[in-house]
């Protein structure tokens, strides 16, 4: 970080929906130096060279603040809309008929149109299809098999253009990646992001065929799966396995699944996700109201803060930062919930020591998880991991410790790309001497960023022999 420039200290990263709100460079810093980890653009909305603009601004920033910005797409996969409508909206009043059509006219007199082909061949008689994250709920009483269906409206309401289709009990014939996913998923590749989010992700499969793709390309990109399907809740522990990280995607979740469950399903993800050592976020309506109002409701105070507690690696805006009245405002919010609950926070980290001397990185965990215990035991100021793909810097974040964690590393990829990680902070760092000549420079480096003073105790890992840049092997305890 440069001279003079100071980031608001937090743990828990945010993660901010880039849109028109927040598109202009001017903005994109405000969001940095209010609190924004990492910046999210949404393939569902906007343009490719619309998108390539904010990323090239995200990065010009970051070189002209010394910060490190992660950048997450997400894919729109198999998401289900319905298209324009003649006047803007239209009203659906309960106990009426409306007519959904496959084609691209927009809707009128009773008729309203999807991008969904299959829609009439896969919707069954009886069958609920929700629209507008479920405000408005309709049931299927008829379809001709080919592109014409008629619902009935339970709960009507106003619809207006390009909103969400849920079908939560419809056996769904399209595939996870799209023609338009890949389309997107090329011009993310093409510009080097860090995270990739799988949006309908059904399992872990879905993961696998993904980053197949990215490997492929020799891209460093890693995968998010979005939990928003009632089959990606039951295959969960196979997808946490595979992915890179997951996202609580909590709007078409809720819709999918009965609102109701929502809340535990959250807690047992974030669960297994520290289990596992997989960053994980919680995403959608974290702070609604605020994309009108100036101050978030004490609901989503408490919303915000339970996911701290829990332990999600990071929290989201959504239309609070895209389309909102106050995006700053909003970051800053997020930004005093999250410093208040971690200052006050009295929970133990989370103490997770590996078990299986089989395990390929039984050694690296064990190193990790007594960095953990030591720094509890001495209140080390902070523990330091060098490492190239990151791994041990999750691995430490992961037991949650009250030590801040500073990851140096030679790998230029991976310092945007871990910033989405809880607590940790990344500095580049190439002079590979010896041991006791880089853990002595890396404890002038702290000093001389004011990051630990006189008397702080700092924990080391690494491998050793150093230069061999191997699994790390190797733990120490030093005072400043």
């Amino acid at each position: 970080m440069k001279k003079g420039i100071t980031l608001p200290e937090k743990q828990t990263k945010i993660i901010a929906t880039i849109g028109p709100a927040t598109s202009s460079i001017e903005m994109l810093e405000e969001l940095v130096l209010a609190g924004m980890n990492v910046l999210r653009i949404n393939f569902s909305h906007g343009e490719l060279e619309g998108h390539r603009e904010v990323i090239k601004n995200c990065r010009k920033i970051d070189e002209n603040l010394g910060v490190k910005t992660a950048i997450l797409v997400d894919l729109q996969g198999p998401k289900l809309r319905i298209g324009d409508l003649v006047g803007g909206e239209m009203m659906l009043d309960d106990n009426s008929k409306i007519k959904i059509v496959v084609g691209d006219e927009a809707g009128s007199n009773g008729k309203i149109f999807t991008n969904y082909v299959n829609f009439a061949v896969d919707v069954q008689k009886g069958e609920p299809v929700l629209l507008d994250d479920g405000k408005i709920r309709l049931e299927v009483l008829s379809s001709d098999n080919n592109k014409e269906v008629v619902c009935r409206v339970i709960n009507g309401g106003i619809l207006t253009p390009r909103k969400g289709l849920n079908l939560p009990t419809t056996n769904i014939s399209l595939p996870c990646i799209t023609e338009k996913d890949i389309v997107d998923l090329d011009f993310a590749l093409e510009e080097n992001v860090d995270w990739i989010g799988l949006s309908f992700v059904r399992s872990s499969k879905d993961i696998e065929q993904l980053q197949t793709i990215i490997k492929s390309r020799d891209k460093h990109a890693r995968v998010v799966a979005k939990i928003e399907k009632p089959e990606a809740v039951e295959d969960i522990d196979e997808i946490i396995e595979v992915a890179d990280a997951v996202m609580i995607a909590r709007g078409d979740l809720g819709v999918e699944v009965p609102m109701q469950n929502v809340p535990l399903i959250q807690k047992d993800i974030i669960s297994k996700c520290l289990l596992s050592g997989k960053p994980v976020i919680v995403a959608t309506q974290m702070m609604e109201s605020m994309i009108e109002s100036a101050t978030p409701t004490r609901a989503e105070v408490n919303d915000v803060a339970n996911a701290v507690l829990d332990g999600a690696d990071a929290v989201m805006l959504s239309a609070e930062t895209s389309v909102g009245k106050y995006p700053i405002v909003a970051i800053q919010a997020m930004t005093k919930i999250i410093q208040s609950i971690e200052d006050g926070n009295k929970k133990p980290f989370n103490e997770r020591p590996p078990y299986n001397p089989e395990d390929k990185r039984f050694i690296t965990d064990s190193i990790c998880y007594n960095a953990c215990r030591l720094a509890r035991r001495t209140k080390a100021k902070a523990i330091v991991t060098m490492t190239f793909s990151g791994y041990t810097a999750q691995k430490v974040s992961s037991q949650r410790p009250k030590a801040n964690i500073f990851m140096l590393t030679s790998n230029r990829n991976v310092l945007s790309q871990m910033n989405l990680v809880w607590g940790v902070k990344t500095i580049y760092y190439s002079k590979i001497v010896s041991t006791d000549h880089t853990i002595a420079e890396i404890k002038q480096l702290l000093v001389k960023e004011g990051r630990v003073n006189k008397g702080d105790f700092v924990i080391h890992t690494a491998s050793m022999p150093i230069a061999d840049m191997g699994m790390t092997n190797m733990l120490k305890l030093s005072q400043i």
